[in-house]
């Protein structure tokens, strides 16, 4: 059971780590703000959700695995808000008359 679990964890975490760097290589890679908000939080709450996965087995007690889950949650919640944010001021910003020099 202990050797399923490992390769278990093993697997959850390299997906996302993969997830991660996926998200990153869009951050660089995507032409505009909004495609790289939309691909760094996309990947990154799974990538997240993952990790947390593959280190719920590793959890020495129910209240560990519960902090891990409520710090994905709240990562999740803050990243909503703040993409929702930064979009909505971009949003703002191209919508607005530009000064001409």
């Amino acid at each position: 059971m202990s050797v399923a679990l490992n390769i278990f964890s093993i697997i959850a975490i390299a997906a996302g780590v993969f997830f991660f760097f996926a998200g990153s290589v869009g951050l660089l890679r995507f032409p505009d703000r909004l495609t790289r908000m939309h691909a760094l939080t996309k990947a990154d709450n799974l990538g997240l959700g993952l990790v947390v996965l593959g280190l719920l087995p590793r959890a020495d007690s129910p209240l560990g695995a519960l902090k891990l889950v409520a710090v994905w949650l709240l990562v999740q919640l803050a990243g909503a808000t703040v993409t929702q944010l930064m979009a909505r001021a971009a949003r703002r910003e191209e919508s607005a008359p530009r000064s001409s020099p």
